[in-house]
């Protein structure tokens, strides 16, 4: 059934009791009404007196189960209208638990239906709906009629809401006998002034017609003629979905009468004619001709609606490069207007879609200019989105523009106030940069000074990727060192962060080939370290700062007025004793002084470098040596500087091993170190940077070749006006698949596989041998987990109020209670339960059946049900991310679950895929870096749930040789998470797939 042949009711709402009515409440209502009962005629209530309502002893008294059943009918016949009301109720209520009530439906038409109060009139339309009113054997009950008198009344009553709700309430009448007299007042209402009324009438006479046609054989005609006269947007809208369904060729008449109106119709009618021209193309591609210019003219709808569904449907009637790009510029004007992101991110989506189509992919090409004005949205989910979109689409034809575009975007990114979004869209701004740069070397010059002026920017993570370009830009491209290395200069002083300024030293002393250059970098190293040696100055600056004497300003003498009105004199002078201000240090000096020596380290390397290359480019003896020692001694200040107490933190061993490293290569100098200090660590980058590149080209060519439509020679050609109309039914539904989509029963291709059926997903509660039997099937959609329980009734006793009583353990919500149901003997019934999800994690739900065995004196029955425990593999996906965000991801996550690998797995390897397979994790480690054979292996894990929780593992596995080929892996795996509950459940998920197990 597709979205339109539901039909929308009004859902009247009655306040129930979540239980039955309790003897306390009955016992009050009696006190109320004990002055009617002297005037009932009914004898079975007359006999009722309150010494024979109850039973027992004095202080036990409960209320026979013949009151219990009669009080309600008490009050419904001698009540006032608010006691009526309330009494109808719990009437409903024990209509919908199983109760049988004698003489029930004589009474309701004598005192209920005759009054015009309309909550009584709502609550005796959901009465009607599920009071019995068929005999035993299958004939309409006789008082029926009385009823059906009523409601040809009611079709005729001057208040509209009371005609409008009664012909919505027959729309679920299933008994023609009752039909078929309302048939003439039905049509009345079609004429009728007000619009609620009438598009009533439509819903009621497209079901009547549906349901039994033969009581309204004309109904097309009858509503093809209304059509043509409306007014009303929702009347034409209900009307036109009926003849979709009922009469499709009268539904394209009269659209072909009114194709070119059809822009003025109201939004709700567009949907419908969209909906209308999809199936007839779908079904009938020679239509498309007829109706696709009508498609056109709903783009330009007022209607976010309806140009979203136009945009939809004219992709999938022609893939002419004009349709797609107005359904594209449609998508990206929808983008930009909508105010909410998750419209936004939806609609991107579909822009993607149509992106992995490669016949789709050059039309929007020309766009990519269009799509960058979603980049206006604050939010950063659709920012990373539309970036990502925008460099798939990149070519040499736009990508100058593309450039040009981002380079304003990270200007105004600096102008920004500094905000935790901003400074991540700068480095999402920075990376996309970098990719058009490695893609396309010639843009490389346009966009490098400008990012380089982010190294001294206060977020470490946006001048980090900045730094990361630099480095690949400078290896890779040799016409621009000079370049990248006077701009290193320029900004080297201004550089804030450590790691940025490690970086920016290992840059510079590994490309610095010119012995100005060279020059240059000693001064700045100079200049960032301050007067040397450093011991000695910053104790005579300790030394020189303090000052005893008091200085004494003097002020502005200032009048005062005295409440006598008197002026009185304050005194100008004031002492006060200047503010004790530090003198800025300089970068490196003040990295130095706070303990942070490996900077130290990075420093003596780049020393040593371009100490090496100095002396094998200038040939003087004398500058040699001079250039070696002012090195030498920078090296030896800061080591008696990591000796002395003026750090916060001493010097590492490992740092002044290094620093001592490099005083001796430069003491030596010898040809051995010279290569490798100025050659090899060069090619080491190399080798990096080329395995990325053949890793990058490796994975954009397998998506190209999931994109790329394979077509064997031996496949038939399918020719669209050849294909019968039967065959056309096995074609892809737009409109079902969203419909599925929505309801959360999304058709997969794995559905095919029986192991992964619903069968596979069916949970046994109960055991066969119980007298309820119940079994749930669980579907994971996303955020909602719905249960739908099979409940068994196994005895010869009818079951009432069979309540299913669910509990969770977890971060899991139950959102309503089922409600209590009646089984007959051997009879069974579904009971469907939603439940929220929250978090990451595994969950239980628990629970068990109570019920009440008809006609027995005991206590309620139960019956225990077995736990479902919920999978967190259907929340988690593989994602992506950098080492950089892994490490800091590392780093910040507090949760820590530490896994012992215990498997009967021999091979690395395979135990890798096992884990990777059973818990959808990725493996961010490249595949070369896991090739080959050492007897050890080390990987990083990550992934993401769909509620943006990030899950990260290392894998670290060896197989102990010395034990023999048939060894089992051993190890550990490390998981870390923000939340516990994520590292603990990731952890028992990998516990129990461990072993593999042997078919």
């Amino acid at each position: 059934m597709t979205a339109a042949e539901n039909v929308c009711y009004t859902l009247i709402n009655v306040p129930m009791d979540s239980e039955p009515p309790s003897e306390i409440s009955l016992k009050n209502d009696l006190e109320q009404s004990e002055n009617y009962a002297s005037n009932i005629e009914s004898p079975e209530i007359n006999d009722l007196s309150k010494d024979n309502l109850f039973g027992g002893e004095p202080g036990e008294e409960r209320l026979s189960l013949g009151f219990i059943l009669l009080l309600p009918l008490l009050i419904l016949k001698k009540g006032d209208v608010k006691s009526k009301t309330e009494a109808l109720k719990k009437v409903i209520i024990m209509i919908l638990n199983g109760e049988k009530l004698p003489g029930l439906l004589m009474t309701i038409i004598r005192f209920v239906l005759p009054l015009q109060d309309h909550t009584i009139k709502k609550l005796l339309l959901v009465f009607w709906e599920i009071v019995p009113k068929t005999t035993p054997d299958g004939r309409l009950l006789h008082e029926m009629i009385l009823v059906c008198d009523a409601y040809r009344k009611d079709l005729q009553h001057p208040n509209e809401f009371i005609r409008g709700s009664t012909l919505r309430f027959l729309c679920k009448l299933k008994e023609a006998e009752l039909l078929e007299p309302l048939m003439p007042a039905i049509r009345a209402c079609l004429e009728h002034r007000h619009s609620y009324v009438r598009r009533n009438a439509v819903l009621a006479i497209y079901t009547i017609y549906r349901n039994f046609e033969h009581l309204i054989p004309d109904a097309p005609e009858l509503i093809h003629d209304f059509l043509v006269n409306e007014k009303d947007a929702s009347c034409k809208r209900n009307a036109f979905m009926m003849l979709i369904h009922a009469d499709q060729d009268r539904a394209l008449d009269y659209l072909s009468t009114c194709i070119d109106q059809v822009q003025t119709f109201g939004d709700i009618l567009q949907l419908v004619i969209v909906e209308l021209i999809y199936k007839v193309c779908h079904a009938n591609p020679s239509e498309r001709a007829r109706f696709i210019r009508c498609i056109y003219n709903l783009l330009q709808s007022s209607s976010p609606a309806v140009k979203y569904e136009a945009a939809g449907t004219l992709v999938t009637l022609s893939s002419a490069p004009t349709a797609i790009k107005a359904a594209a510029q449609c998508y990206i004007d929808l983008i930009i207007k909508e105010s909410d992101n998750n419209v936004k991110l939806i609609v991107l989506d579909r822009l993607i879609e149509l992106k992995e189509h490669p016949a789709h992919e050059r039309v929007l090409q020309d766009l990519v200019m269009d799509i960058l004005r979603v980049l206006s949205t604050p939010d950063l989910e659709v920012r990373k989105k539309t970036l990502q979109l925008a460099l798939d689409l990149v070519s040499s034809r736009n990508v100058e523009e593309l450039v040009i575009v981002l380079k304003k975007e990270v200007i105004k990114t600096n102008n920004v106030s500094e905000h935790e979004d901003t400074d991540k869209y700068r480095q999402l701004l920075v990376r996309t940069l970098h990719s058009c740069s490695v893609r396309f070397p010639d843009m490389a010059a346009n966009v490098i000074p400008v990012l380089m002026e982010f190294l001294s920017d206060n977020n470490e993570a946006a001048a980090a990727d900045v730094l990361e370009f630099v480095r690949e830009a400078i290896q890779r491209f040799d016409n621009l060192r000079m370049l990248i290395v006077e701009k290193m200069l320029e900004v080297f002083h201004a550089i804030k962060s450590v790691k940025i300024y490690r970086g920016a030293l290992w840059i510079l002393g590994e490309y610095c080939s010119t012995k100005e250059d060279i020059q240059s970098v000693m001064t700045e190293i100079r200049r960032s370290l301050g007067e040397i040696p450093i011991v000695e100055s910053e104790i005579k600056k300790e030394a020189g700062e303090l000052k005893p004497e008091e200085e004494i300003t003097v002020g502005p003498v200032q009048k005062l007025v005295t409440e006598m009105g008197t002026y009185a004199t304050q005194s100008a002078l004031s002492s006060s004793r200047p503010t004790k201000k530090e003198e800025d240090r300089p970068p490196l000096r003040g990295f130095l002084l706070d303990g942070d020596f490996f900077v130290a380290a990075s420093l003596a390397t780049t020393l040593t470098k371009i100490a090496l290359r100095y002396v094998a480019l200038v040939q003087e003896k004398k500058k040699q040596n001079s250039f070696v020692a002012e090195a030498m001694l920078l090296m030896a200040t800061i080591l008696h500087l990591g000796k002395s107490s003026l750090p916060k933190k001493p010097i590492t061993d490992d740092d002044v091993d290094r620093i001592s490293l490099c005083l001796k290569v430069l003491s030596e100098c010898s040809p051995l170190m010279n290569d490798i200090f100025n050659k090899e660590c060069r090619q080491s980058l190399s080798h990096m940077l080329s395995a990325k590149l053949e890793e990058e080209k490796l994975s954009q060519k397998k998506e190209s070749e999931k994109r790329n439509v394979t077509v064997q020679p031996d496949d038939p050609i399918s020719f669209m006006q050849l294909t019968a109309k039967n065959e056309m039914n096995c074609k892809e539904d737009q409109f079902q698949l969203s419909l599925l989509a929505a309801m959360g029963n999304t058709q997969r291709k794995e559905a095919a596989d029986p192991l992964a059926s619903k069968l596979n997903k069916v949970t046994q509660l109960t055991g066969f041998s119980d007298p309820v039997y119940a079994e749930a099937y669980v579907h994971v959609n996303q955020y909602d987990i719905v249960l739908d329980v099979l409940v068994v009734n196994q005895t010869s006793d009818t079951l009432q109020n069979c309540t299913l009583e669910l509990a969770t353990l977890g971060d899991l919500k139950l959102v309503e209670k089922p409600s209590p149901l009646t089984l007959a003997p051997h009879d069974f019934a579904n009971i469907k339960a939603n439940v929220k999800v929250a978090s990451t994690e595994n969950g239980i739900i628990f629970g068990n059946i109570v019920y009440d065995v008809s006609g027995a004196a005991s206590d309620r029955n139960c019956v225990v049900l077995s736990d479902i425990h919920i999978d967190i593999m259907d929340y988690i996906q593989p994602a992506t991310c950098t080492d950089a965000e892994f490490r800091q991801m590392w780093a910040e996550f507090e949760w820590e679950n530490k896994v012992t690998v215990n498997t009967n797995m021999i091979d690395l390897n395979d135990y890798l895929q096992h884990i990777l397979k059973s818990t959808n994790m990725k493996c961010l480690t490249p595949e070369k870096a896991l090739s080959g054979y050492c007897g050890f292996m080390a990987a990083n894990l990550y992934a993401r749930s769909i509620f943006g929780e990030d899950a990260l593992a290392n894998v670290s596995i060896e197989k102990p040789i010395h034990q023999g080929p048939d060894a089992a892996v051993t190890g550990h795996i490390r998981i870390r998470a923000k939340s516990q509950g994520m590292a603990l459940s990731l952890g028992d998920k990998i516990n129990l797939s461990q072993k593999k197990t042997s078919i």
